[in-house]
């Protein structure tokens, strides 16, 4: 452990505690978070949670936890991943179920990044060592289309693009009942739970987050929708349609019906990553990628389709 000691700038006046100590130590608001929860964050000695607000001139007393070693990641074959497209900036994948982005604590299991490595596919350096070259995730049980940067000019440009919101993010979801309306904009904040570390929920305060939804498809059950992301928060599209009362089927994190994900036999949320458009890095030029169902989801459609 290290204790920092230092007044609040006044660049920082009246931001959130987890924001603005971010933006000063360069650490992860979950991170911050965190602290602020063991009492490790004081302002003029008196313990702070991480929604306070800070005060220009007000005296900070922060003990740090030692800097964690970088997670190692490890070149294994991932079954089922698919390289739908690759060329000297880009490689366009296809992430299976059970799959995680990148290597993360507590994580053991397969990951893209230690995928394409086996694989002999370089990727970009830029990045925290065991994310280089990763420039937006898929949960580990939301299958779909994602882009890893090769070279450091498409990961620059690409985490810009993504920053900026010109990508193109389409999802297919299959959620329980009928959204009304049939075709909306979920505009609500997310944040993390607030009792449970691993969850997410709309909450005042939290990072703004905006979900375009159309429905497709209806069943006597349930719907799929056709999802447009706007931003791109940890559990987005699970965490809106939650918050509406339909969430994904089969995702029993967030509410779903164990009844119905069990009769469709799926043991995650019903949540894929079915296109993704992005101005290419190297010329510009407009590419779009396009995933096909995977079967547990092909069969759970196919089974309520027959039941209508």
């Amino acid at each position: 452990m290290s204790a920092r000691t230092l007044p609040v700038p006044d660049g920082l006046e009246g931001m959130r505690v987890d924001a603005g100590l971010s933006k000063l130590l360069g650490l992860s608001r979950t991170v911050v978070a965190g602290l602020t929860e063991k009492g490790d964050v004081l302002v003029d000695g008196q313990p702070v949670g991480k929604s306070d607000r800070l005060t220009a001139g007000s005296w900070l007393e922060i003990t740090l936890p030692e800097p964690e070693r970088p997670i190692e990641i490890q070149a294994i074959a991932v079954e089922g991943m698919v390289v739908l497209h690759e060329d000297d900036d880009i490689v366009v994948v296809d992430k299976p179920v059970g799959v995680a982005v990148h290597p993360s604590p507590g994580w053991s299991g397969p990951t893209v990044v230690g995928g394409l490595a086996a694989a002999g596919v370089r990727i970009a350096t830029s990045g925290a060592a065991e994310r280089q070259g990763v420039v937006h995730r898929l949960d580990a049980g939301t299958t779909g289309v994602m882009v890893v940067a090769k070279s450091e000019h498409a990961y620059s440009v690409l985490k810009r693009a993504f920053k900026e919101r010109t990508v193109d993010k389409g999802y297919h979801a299959l959620v329980q009942g009928h959204p009304d309306p049939s075709r909306g904009t979920i505009d609500a904040p997310i944040d993390r739970h607030p009792k449970h570390d691993y969850k997410f929920a709309v909450m005042n305060g939290g990072k703004d987050s905006v979900t375009h939804y159309e429905v497709m498809e209806a069943f006597r059950a349930a719907s799929l929708v056709d999802v447009k992301l706007e931003t791109g928060r940890t559990h987005q599209i699970r965490v809106h349609f939650s918050a509406l009362k339909h969430p994904c089927v089969g995702d029993l994190t967030y509410g779903a019906d164990p009844v119905l994900a069990k009769r469709l036999k799926l043991t995650r949320q019903w949540l894929h990553a079915r296109t993704l458009g992005f101005d290419h890095p190297a010329d510009g030029q407009w590419v779009q990628f396009v995933s096909e169902y995977p079967a547990d989801l092909a069969d759970a459609l196919a089974l309520l389709r027959s039941e209508s």
